[in-house]
């Protein structure tokens, strides 16, 4: 946002090809094929893997963590500006900065599905989501009370886009790749949604709020799902844990 105060917002775009470009050169040089590559046996391999609940769970609960965070960080520029009157550096600096933290605890995240269980860690991050989208949708009335709820939403978000992927291999084993790119689509589709959410409900009420209430209630959904699945993930876990280690061993 400063540099468009600067430069105008058009050339920020052009600015921001500079750091893609840098890394587009040291990815052509320095990335590698394996020296050994296994075929992933085509389509009809991988298919049948969308026939598993538990494909379409996680890519639900990724849609929820990684939707909201990537829907939000698209949004909240014009959220602040709208709702709040912030200028438009300002409404982006504090974007910047929520999604920043958003992104820097991730990996803190899987760090907690370690810790305490991958089912454990996302049904208290759901849980927190549920209470502080709610709290949002319901309205505050001045950016000091809103900027520190949208700060801690991302930081719930953030670590439950962690606490996603560590269930993937505890999961599908011998599929990681496959549902890792299934789990990353549902996620951007999850983004779009919400963005589309929060605009239309600004056009059709006239407020933000139901948006964000219904964003809550799929996080609810998705509480609810996590509750039903930690008794059947814990019993198959000893299963699943000899399936890795016999993809690891082959």
């Amino acid at each position: 946002p400063g540099l468009a105060v600067l430069y105008g917002w058009v050339n920020v775009l052009g600015l921001a090809t500079l750091p893609l470009t840098a890394v587009l050169v040291a990815f052509i040089f320095l990335a590698s094929e394996p020296p050994q590559r296994r075929s992933s046996g085509g389509l009809v391999t991988w298919l049948p893997v969308l026939r598993s609940g538990d494909c379409w769970l996680l890519m639900f609960f990724y849609g929820v963590t990684f939707g909201g965070f990537v829907g939000l960080a698209s949004f909240l520029t014009i959220y602040f500006n709208d709702q709040y009157g912030l200028p438009p550096a300002i409404a982006g600096s504090c974007t910047a900065l929520v999604v920043f933290v958003g992104s820097f605890v991730r990996p803190l995240g899987g760090a907690m599905a370690d810790r305490i269980g991958g089912e454990r860690a996302l049904s208290i991050l759901f849980a927190l989501a549920v209470a502080i989208f709610a709290v949002i949708g319901f309205g505050l009335p001045t950016i000091w009370l809103a900027f520190p709820a949208f700060f801690l939403g991302m930081l719930v978000l953030g670590l439950g886009n962690g606490a996603v992927f560590q269930l993937v291999p505890t999961r599908f084993p011998s599929r990681v790749g496959i549902l890792t790119g299934l789990v990353g689509m549902s996620g951007g589709v999850g983004g779009f949604y919400l963005a589309s959410s929060l605009g239309a409900a600004r056009q059709a009420t006239g407020s933000y709020g139901p948006g964000f209430l219904g964003f809550a209630a799929v996080a609810l959904v998705a509480f609810a799902c996590v509750g039903v699945c930690r008794r059947r993930w814990a019993a198959e876990r000893p299963r699943m844990s000899a399936e890795a280690d016999a993809t690891a061993s082959s």
